[in-house]
């Protein structure tokens, strides 16, 4: 194995994240951002390589000694999923194996990259212990970095990088972000086991044996909108999105369709259905090579165009995931970037299931005007609307949101791990809200995925949809129960 100047890695955290879902139900994601990453630096003339440790199946200590055997100048850890949010949750796995990188390979360089250590520069660089922390996008940082080291340089006066000197944190100014996505090279697909990705269960519900291969790519990077809950400024900066040139796509489109045989792919965009020009070139250029492709995106119930669902259709969009996150006009209101009526709400799902399109519908409990009856309003919501797949979630106060600020201020508990994070974890702790703990709020979330997915009327839908193979899937999905810790009621 040659030693190469730049080693990308994703360890092998998702079994900790996803618990019983994670062997036949949860998606294996390529590290898209890691090998966009690489890409960037490969065109800038440096030799680089990727290490999925979660496709490959390695242990920590497997990872460690793969790491040592690349011997690379610089190793980046990602900390993150394909969703730039699923970073807090991801530090476990990334902490474990940058203590034993440090064990291997002593004088190794290493730096942590994620909307985690975006967030909270200072505090990683001092409890992970990597020699860098990344804080935004990273692209340009890396390169400064590769260069420095290169030159054997002891100061890293390099935007976007933190470093310790002396003991003390030395913070550099956020490094700008692209401003043309289009001049971004494609993300280094030949460097990953492409055989090894799988989507999620439900995004092949009408097809279960067709879950591989699976790719992950982007048309847009941000989001213009500032959600309470959110953190994805921490990373970027600001609320704002910048669009990648549907020709560029639709470039990659070809390759993962023609070189790796893609069918599944999500589209990793905050809000893919945004810009209608944007997204109807792309649909225009899928259709015209006529792809078979089943496509997941994200949409908003307040940017659905009821003249582009037709095209999104033919053009392989079979799934849409909204993000309704609550049933309740009170709570709603208070996030005002959700402060829409129950009417929109149902306009915009009956107009995507008459495209026959399919919806993951995308719920919240334990938002902070959050009660039991509240709650009970956001699962009758979800059973009314009846959608192919509905996600709960808790609230959690994830670092860089406005949730963690108030959180902090208010001296609210939050979890004693990054684990605790994890929606699906034994030690998730989601937020309390002004009327319940944590443990009502986790209780009623599992309480409410079981009731929902286990509803006759529901089952009855996707005999129709999806028929009797998917019915037994669904059935054999609930047998699965994740083991929590703060659950109240928890082991009584």
């Amino acid at each position: 194995m040659s030693k190469v100047d730049l080693l990308i890695v994703k360890p092998g955290s998702a079994r900790k994240q996803y618990s019983v879902f994670k062997d036949t139900l949860a998606a294996i994601e390529p590290p898209l951002w890691g090998l966009m990453l690489a890409a960037f630096a490969r065109e800038k003339g440096y030799s680089v390589a990727v290490l999925d440790a979660e496709a490959e199946n390695l242990t920590p200590d497997e990872a460690a000694a793969s790491i040592k055997a690349f011997d690379p100048l610089l190793c980046g850890v990602i900390a993150a999923g394909s969703n730039l949010s699923a970073s807090t949750q991801a530090m476990p796995g990334a902490s474990q194996l940058l203590g034993l990188i440090r064990q291997a390979a002593p004088r190794l360089k290493t730096f942590l990259w994620g909307l985690h250590p975006s967030a909270l520069p200072e505090r990683t660089l001092k409890e992970e212990k990597p020699d860098f922390v990344m804080q935004g996008e990273g692209f340009s940082a890396t390169v400064g970095l590769l260069e420095r080291l290169k030159a054997a340089r002891s100061e890293f006066d390099t935007p976007g990088v933190w470093y310790m000197r002396g003991g003390v944190a030395v913070p550099n100014p956020r490094e700008p972000l692209v401003a043309d996505l289009g001049s971004l090279p494609m993300p280094a697909w030949d460097l990953v086991p492409m055989e090894r990705y799988r989507a999620h269960n439900w995004h092949c519900f009408d097809d279960l044996g067709r879950r591989t291969p699976y790719a992950v790519l982007y048309t847009s990077l941000g989001c213009p909108f500032d959600c309470h809950f959110c953190a994805l400024k921490a990373l970027f900066g600001k609320p704002q999105i910048r669009y990648r040139p549907p020709e560029k796509v639709i470039e990659e489109i070809d390759l993962l369709v023609g070189k790796y045989g893609v069918r599944n792919i999500k589209v990793l965009d905050e809000c893919f259905i945004l810009s209608r020009p944007h997204v109807e070139k792309i649909c225009d250029l899928i259709i015209e090579r006529g792809y078979d492709l089943n496509i997941w995106a994200y949409a908003r119930v307040d940017t659905i165009d009821p003249a582009l669902l037709a095209k999104l259709k033919k053009a392989g969009v079979n799934w849409l995931a909204l993000g309704i996150e609550s049933g309740s006009e009170k709570v709603r209101g208070a996030e005002k970037t959700r402060n829409y009526t129950q009417e929109k709400i149902r306009e915009a799902v009956d107009r995507i299931h008459a495209a026959d399109i399919a919806i993951v519908a995308n719920f919240i409990f334990g938002l902070p005007e959050d009660d039991l009856a509240s709650m009970r309003e956001t699962l009758d919501m979800a059973k009314a609307l009846n959608c192919a797949y509905t996600n709960f979630y808790t609230a959690m106060a994830y670092p860089g949101s406005a949730l963690y600020k108030d959180a902090i201020k208010n001296g609210t508990r939050l979890p004693d791990s990054w684990l605790g994070y994890a929606q699906f974890s034994e030690e998730t702790l989601p937020l309390p809200t002004k009327y319940l703990s944590s443990g009502e709020v986790l209780a009623f979330r599992d309480a409410a995925f079981d009731e929902f997915h286990s509803s006759p009327a529901y089952l009855s839908m996707m005999d129709k949809k999806f028929g009797p193979k998917t019915v037994t899937h669904v059935k054999e999905m609930l047998k699965l129960k994740i083991k929590r810790k703060y659950a109240a009621g928890a082991g009584k």
